[in-house]
């Protein structure tokens, strides 16, 4: 139904009607600006007039994309600002309310200079709130590579503050160049957004960072610890170690500059007129099953363990929002598997039809796709929550080859940072790595990648990990499976590629052009 118009020609009881704009949560909303603008200032990251934030009014009777947004006015103290200065932006961008203009020395108002950036956010991000911050952290971070397109952290216990993110995970935030005004850097942050979809945050160089999050809260909370994070690498920089590995050594400055130990070009140019690989990877990605751990562990140990307990951890978890979330994916799947004839394949009642009988379905399409060792993710999800209680249980400890352990520290030493990418969920890899025979491997690895990335033998898979990890050139990542369609694969989009042969492994095709090692000492 079409709202009723008033005299003044402004909608009657939608966002821009001059009630609402008047109304309690407009108002709380601008408090509430001007609350945190005083102890971002506090805090250095809004002095000198810097800095800015942007709220939309949050409204459950409102969609999201309709809420009306609010802005901080531009040149202002922001420590003095009261809730009458702020901007009041409909959900495209357009002012429908403006500050009056206050008397000298006060500058005439004027909306901050980030409004497109910020509508970006809103745009592309479906953001709640987004805050602009000058601290001396977020710029001098961006001063100690020039060059650097990204900042990387791992192994940080704040890294947990950043939405989608743990402890070991390697959070990535883009750096762009700064620009003489503000407005100039919509085209560069607009692609940073969409060119990295997990981040939270783009930073410019030698200026801030803008920092964005379903709601105030969460975008308080990420910036809180973004700058806890750059203050951290700034002051182990000062230390010499390096920041972004997980165990936080000393700084290799110039291991990639330099070859193995004082080898000489010559040496290092025959090597790889030989076949062999450089000395010197920045990255290395490794698979596990028939790689860094026997297959037999796999398909003997784990498989059986999650086919077993199947039923159990799904009685036992049923209510969970985790086990929710595991039936929905499964269920999707095998709607698809139904619909291409997948052998194995049975219907999952709706949740109506009772516990035991969805439990009963379930329990049999994960027999059938366990049986046919199917890489999806649906499958693997479960899987990694169930191993999950396994682990916890000590009813499982994860398998290493004895070569595997030396390789990491060894790697980790030398600042190249090592990778998993495996068909495993994610979590299922930091579980293997997490408790093993040799102990806890997690600090020397910077982060996971799953089947979410691709398939494993497709090459876009390694397009996307390669993007990822921001290296300057796809051959300075080595790709190390058993999987020769895998490695064929990795070559395909750049990457470097070493087959691993162990016990138990599967046969390679005669005069395949890889190299090939039986142990990790070898590369």
């Amino acid at each position: 139904m079409a709202a009723a118009i008033g005299l003044n020609g402004i909608k009657i009881g939608t966002t821009s009607s001059q009630a609402y704009l008047d109304g309690k949560a407009v108002k709380e909303t601008k408090a509430l600006m001007a609350e945190l603008c005083r102890h971002f200032y506090g805090l250095g990251w809004v002095s000198g007039t810097g800095g800015s934030i942007s709220i939309k009014v949050h409204d459950d009777s409102i969609p999201k994309p309709q809420q009306l947004i609010l802005m901080s006015p531009s040149a202002v103290q922001k420590e003095r600002m009261e809730p009458e200065d702020m901007y009041v932006l409909s959900e495209n961008g357009s002012v429908l309310s403006a500050p009056s203009p206050k008397p000298y020395p006060h500058k005439p108002p004027k909306c901050t200079d980030c409004d497109p950036l910020f509508m970006k956010a809103y745009e592309k991000r479906d953001a709640g709130a987004i805050i602009h911050s000058h601290g001396i952290e977020s710029c001098l971070v961006t001063m100690i590579n020039p060059f650097s397109k990204e900042f990387r952290i791992t192994h940080m216990e704040m890294i947990k503050g950043i939405k989608g993110h743990g402890y070991y995970d390697e959070l990535v935030v883009p750096i762009i160049d700064n620009t003489a005004h503000e407005h100039q850097l919509t085209e560069s942050f607009a692609k940073a957004i969409e060119d990295y979809p997990k981040t939270t945050a783009v930073l410019v160089r030698n200026h801030g960072i803008f920092v964005w999050g379903d709601s105030w809260i969460s975008a308080k909370t990420q910036s809180e610890c973004y700058h806890y994070l750059f203050d951290a690498a700034i002051k182990l920089h000062q230390m010499g170690l390096d920041w972004s590995t997980p165990n936080h050594g000393p700084i290799q400055s110039a291991r990639r500059g330099l070859s193995i130990a004082g080898e000489s070009n010559l040496s290092t140019k025959a090597r790889k007129d030989n076949g062999d690989i450089g000395p010197y990877p920045r990255c290395i990605v490794l698979d596990i099953e028939g790689t860094t751990t026997p297959i037999s562990f796999v398909s003997e140990v784990l498989f059986p363990y999650a086919r077993d307990n199947v039923g159990r951890h799904l009685s036992a978890t049923y209510d969970t929002s985790e086990t929710k979330a595991d039936i929905k994916l499964l269920r999707s799947q095998v709607e698809s598997d139904l619909e291409q004839g997948i052998a194995g394949a049975v219907p999952i009642p709706p949740d109506d039809a009772g516990k035991d009988e969805v439990i009963s379905a379930i329990v049999a399409n994960v027999d059938a796709m366990i049986k046919a060792d199917r890489k999806i993710t649906a499958l693997k999800e479960l899987q990694g929550h169930i191993w999950q209680t396994g682990y916890a249980n000590n009813e499982l400890e994860g398998i290493v080859f004895d070569d595997v352990p030396e390789a990491l520290e060894k790697w980790n030493a030398l600042g190249i940072k090592v990778y998993i990418y495996s068909s495993g969920s994610r979590l299922a890899q930091r579980l293997i790595f997490g408790k093993t025979n040799f102990g806890d491997l997690r600090k020397f690895l910077s982060g996971f990648f799953d089947t979410t990335v691709g398939n494993k033998k497709e090459t876009r898979s390694y397009v996307e990990i390669s993007q990822s990890l921001g290296v300057d050139k796809p051959s300075d990542i080595l790709f190390v499976t058993d999987v020769y369609q895998e490695a064929t694969a990795a070559k395909a989009a750049g990457l470097e590629a070493i087959i691993s042969i162990r016990p138990g492994n599967g046969p390679l095709p005669e005069n395949h052009e890889f190299k090939t090692v039986k142990s990790f000492s070898e590369i």
